[in-house]
Order: structure tokens, then C-alpha cells, then sequence
């Protein structure tokens, strides 16, 4: 296809082949802090707070859930990140957003637009596999 502005031709076609990876490392170390907050209370997290609001919303039991939910954000994240055992990882990712959606959906479409986009991107990322830098193409293993 023509680009719109075929003087850039050169610029698209040295940038493309890191165009997804950046997306994926993004996207994996974007989850990493959230778990961070609840398993460790890094960044101004509380896991105790994080516990409460988990209970508020009648998830139980919410201090395993909090633990569960934050080990998925910060081991799927590092290792979509990373692109190791990528598929699994995104699609783990995928599915807790999912969860996401569905909390924050009784607020509105306002409110659930951030968690249906992630679920979609972590869920892109699962399809795709790690591609390009990363781990699983270094060694020649696509999980």
C-alpha cells in the first residue's frame, strides 16, 4: 500500500519491525506496578486497602484474591514483557482484566474503557506470542 506521505516510506520501514515489541513491553511492564501495589505496597499500594475493596465488591477470599490478582500483574507482566512463555502469560493477563471489565462496568462505559482496551491488548499479545525481542524467539520456543 502507498503511504499517505511516501517521504516517510523510509522512516515506517526501519521503525515496523519494533513496532509490536514496543507494544508488548509496554503493555507487560504497564501490569507490573499494579501488581507491585498489592503484593508488596510499592508505590503508594496498601494490601490491606487493596484486600478491603476486594471484600467491598464480595470477592472472597479477599486476601488470596489480592495475592492472586497481584502475582498475575507482576509475574504476566514481567514475563509478557520480557515475551517468555508469552502466550500463557497475555492470556492469563487477559483473562483477570476480563474481570475488570465486569467490575467497572457498573459505573459505566466511562469507566470500563480503560479495562476493556488492556483486556483487548493483553488479549492481541496472546494471539501473537512474543514475536520479535524476546525470550520465547531466542530460544526457539513459541509456548
Amino acid at each position: 500500500m502507498k503511504p499517505f506521505l511516501p517521504f516517510l516510506r523510509p522512516v515506517y520501514d526501519a521503525l515496523e519491525p519494533y513496532a509490536y515489541p514496543v507494544v508488548r513491553i509496554t503493555a507487560g511492564l504497564l501490569l507490573v506496578p499494579h501488581g507491585a501495589q498489592k503484593l508488596f505496597g510499592w508505590l503508594g499500594g496498601n494490601p490491606t486497602l487493596a484486600a478491603g475493596a476486594f471484600r467491598a465488591i464480595g470477592f472472597e477470599p479477599a486476601e488470596l484474591l489480592v495475592m492472586i490478582t497481584g502475582g498475575i500483574e507482576f509475574f504476566g507482566g514481567l514475563l509478557v514483557a520480557a515475551g517468555f512463555l508469552t502466550r500463557p502469560a497475555a492470556a492469563i493477563c487477559a483473562g483477570l482484566l476480563a474481570v475488570t471489565i465486569w467490575v467497572t462496568s457498573a459505573r459505566g462505559w466511562g469507566a470500563m474503557e480503560y479495562s476493556v482496551l488492556w483486556t483487548m491488548v493483553c488479549l492481541a499479545i496472546a494471539v501473537r506470542g512474543g514475536e520479535r525481542l524476546s525470550v520465547d524467539r531466542t530460544i526457539g520456543r513459541e509456548f
